[in-house]
């Protein structure tokens, strides 16, 4: 691993969703970032087309070995995130696990259904969420519906972008058993619009996700930090916000994502549910097809 090279070419400027905001306390700020770049880095990696699976492979390797200190040369991203991590005395499971799902990028390109895809979330999202509480010293009993949030995030941003994820890298997070059950192949994925049933298939998908957005909607409330709580108030805001937007769209011909406005109200609306709709982490409870679309964004 000593000719490994791995190389960042993404900043945080380009997510969806807020990355180290100014909500958060500047004493988190550098671990959080440390994070965020191994894993934007890690991404990079899973999702180059010029990269062979072995080189993948082989970098992400490089990470994993330089964060455990058993690296020839180390990766200075993931050497400085290891230092942040024992000084702020945060696990590294977490990025570890996060890892196992950039592994499962480079070898897997589809998913049989739906629990298949909450096992990749498993990976590829509750542990951000995981590490975001880790950081603030919150009780891991907000485990649960920090999963159910990161998890809505993930689909969200793999219903969004489906037709990119496969045009570009052959990847399909849509389960193939909605879209055998629908009569669609997943060449339809690489269509300039959405057939009727495909949409369908979408659509019923992001139903599924705003059940994983409401099972999350009391973790603002159980959270101690102030600063952290209006922060997931913001990403709550805007998943909610975001699935509602797939429960009718054809993210293969329509923009999906938010622009400036539009996440900012988002974000506003999230801010003020936390502010004055607090509720215990135990009074989550299942919304219907009918109350999720008559909620406000």
């Amino acid at each position: 691993m000593s000719d490994v090279k791995v190389e960042a070419s993404k900043d945080e400027m380009g997510e969806n969703f807020p990355v180290g905001s100014f909500l958060l306390a500047p004493k988190h700020r550098p671990v959080i970032m440390a994070f965020y770049r191994v894993a934007r880095m890690a991404d990079d990696i899973a999702d180059d087309a010029a990269l062979s699976e072995a080189d993948k492979l082989s970098r992400l390797a490089a990470i994993e070995a330089t964060l455990k200190g058993k690296a020839a040369v180390d990766v200075p991203e993931a050497l400085r995130l290891r230092q942040a991590l024992i000084h702020t005395q945060v696990t590294d499971a977490h990025i570890l696990d996060l890892l196992e799902a950039f592994r499962r990028d480079v070898t897997k390109r589809r998913y049989a259904d739906w629990g298949e895809l909450m096992d990749y979330c498993r990976y590829s999202a509750c542990p951000v969420g995981r590490f975001m509480l880790d950081v603030h010293g919150e009780s891991r009993a907000t485990w649960p519906a920090s999963d159910a949030l990161c998890s809505a995030l993930q689909v969200i941003n793999h219903l969004q972008d489906c037709g990119k994820d496969y045009r570009e890298i052959d990847r399909v997070y849509v389960p193939l058993d909605a879209l055998a059950a629908a009569g669609v192949s997943v060449e339809a994925l690489g269509a300039e619009r959405a057939t009727p049933q495909l949409k369908a298939v979408i659509n019923d998908l992001a139903w599924r996700t705003m059940d994983l957005v409401n099972a999350g909607s009391p973790l603002p409330g159980a959270i101690r930090d102030f600063r952290l709580r209006l922060e997931i108030g913001v990403i709550h805001g805007v998943a909610s916000s975001l699935t509602k937007r797939l429960m009718t769209a054809d993210p293969l011909s329509e923009k999906v994502h938010h622009d400036k406005l539009q996440m900012g109200v988002a974000a506003l609306s999230g801010i003020g549910r936390t502010l004055f709709g607090r509720r215990p982490l135990a009074a989550g409870a299942q919304l219907s097809h009918k109350d999720a679309s008559s909620e406000g964004a």
